[in-house]
Parts: structure tokens; sequence; C-alpha cells
């Protein structure tokens, strides 16, 4: 049997029809060109997520295990919400 191995820090980005149009899909691209270059791989990975339910924030994201959530954010903001995983422990 394998070994399986989960990274410490997650980010839950919604890509549903309205979150995806509005910036969800552009950060989870931003995310993975951060985390491939930076070697980050083993310690964060990024969940798409078809619906949160909240629709009316769009676009939405939560990063875990500090449980924030983040509303109306731009791609840009990439490399803040990373930094919030890592200090928020």
């Amino acid at each position: 049997m394998s070994k399986f191995h989960a990274p410490e820090k997650t980010i839950y980005v919604c890509v549903g029809s309205k979150c995806g149009k509005k910036g969800g899909k552009a950060i989870c691209k931003e995310f993975k060109d951060i985390i491939k270059t930076n070697g980050l791989k083993d310690e964060v990975e990024i969940v798409k997520t078809e619906c949160t339910d909240r629709c009316k924030f769009a676009p939405v994201l939560s990063i875990q295990p500090a449980n924030v959530w983040v509303k109306e954010y731009d791609e840009r903001d990439a490399f803040k919400f990373l930094k919030i995983a890592y200090n928020e422990e």
C-alpha cells in the first residue's frame, strides 16, 4: 500500500458559475503557479469546489485549517492569502 500524504494547509476555491467568472478560476491558476515556483506542493494544496452557496459574495475562498473565509478578492491577492495560510495556525 502506498503512503498517503496530505498537506497541512488547504485553500478551497469556489469555481462555480458566478465565482469562477469573477476570479475563482484565475486565482486557482495563480496559486498553482506560485506553489510550483516556490516548491510548496507538499505544504499547501489548492482544491477547486463547485459551490459554497455564497454567490452574493463571489468570488469566495476558504483557507484551512485557519478557517479564514475571503470574499470579493482579486487574483493579485494570491500571495497575501498564502501568507494568511502560513501565519494562521
